[in-house]
C-alpha cells in the first residue's frame, strides 16, 4: 500500500518500511508513535485508489520517531550590487527522522 500523508505543510508519499526526514516534530520524543491522515491510499500497481477531500477519513497512517537531528549547514547570502551591501548567514534546521509502521 501507498499513501500520500501531509507533515508540517510537507507531502510525503509513503510505504510501510519507510524511512524518512521531517521538519522537527516538537510533540514527540524519540521513541513514541503517532499516526495521522492520508490524502490518498492506494495499492502498489495504481489500480485501486482512495481520494477523499481533504483528506481519507477512514485511513490511518502509524509511525514511529526514531532520531532528531541537526541537517547540514544552509547559507544565506545577499548581495546588493554596487553598494557595497552583503550578508553572509547560516542556518542549521532540525530535522526528525521517522519510521511508517503501517497502513489502514
Amino acid at each position: 500500500m501507498l499513501a500520500v500523508i501531509e507533515l508540517w505543510g510537507n507531502q510525503f508519499i509513503v510505504k510501510v518500511g519507510d524511512i524518512i526526514d521531517v521538519k522537527r516534530l516538537k510533540d514527540l520524543e524519540e521513541g513514541n508513535t503517532s499516526s495521522t491522515e492520508a490524502l490518498l491510499v492506494s495499492d502498489e500497481e495504481g489500480k485501486e485508489t482512495k481520494v477523499w477531500n481533504p483528506i481519507v477519513e477512514w485511513s490511518k497512517v502509524e509511525f514511529k520517531v526514531l532520531s532528531e537531528f541537526k541537517w547540514t549547514k544552509v547559507r544565506v547570502f545577499k548581495m546588493k550590487a554596487k553598494k557595497r551591501y552583503s550578508k553572509n548567514r547560516g542556518f542549521r534546521p532540525t530535522l526528525t527522522k521517522i519510521e511508517i509502521t503501517s497502513i489502514k
